[in-house]
């Protein structure tokens, strides 16, 4: 079965919102995520993401991010931030600049452990290309 983030081209899970995402699709068939028209608009609005988190939020390290990202309430958070630090090399508390190859890399890592398998780089690529 495909993993619910492929399937809506939303590789992380980002909630449904009044937020009109380019390449959002408004019916969706998602009552719970939001749906997009390809992978490169589910990358795009997951780096718009993570751009605010780092510039308005202040969340300037992986733990920050995924904290946020990720509530406790709803994840095991601890284990998404190991995860996610394994996957870029960076250390949870390192400073995260708002570069492209830092959030193309939080964000493939973040696809990954939504998703369970590994994102394409060509899509996420994309993605911050259509910012």
């Amino acid at each position: 079965m495909i993993p619910r983030g492929l399937r809506n081209n939303n590789p992380g899970n980002i909630r449904r919102s009044g937020n009109n995402w380019k390449g959002k699709l408004p019916a969706g068939g998602d009552p719970e995520f939001e749906v997009f028209v390809d992978m490169a608009h589910g990358y795009r609005a997951l780096l718009i993401n993570l751009r605010t988190y780092v510039n308005r939020y202040r969340c300037d390290t992986i733990r920050k991010i995924i904290t946020r990202w990720a509530p406790p309430t709803e994840n095991n958070t601890g284990g998404y931030i190991l995860q996610v630090s394994r996957l870029t090399g960076m250390q949870p508390d390192e400073e995260v600049k708002a570069t492209k190859e830092t959030l193309t890399a939080i964000a493939g890592a973040i696809s990954y452990v939504e998703n369970g398998v590994p994102a394409k780089r060509e899509d996420v690529e994309a993605g911050w290309e259509i910012i």
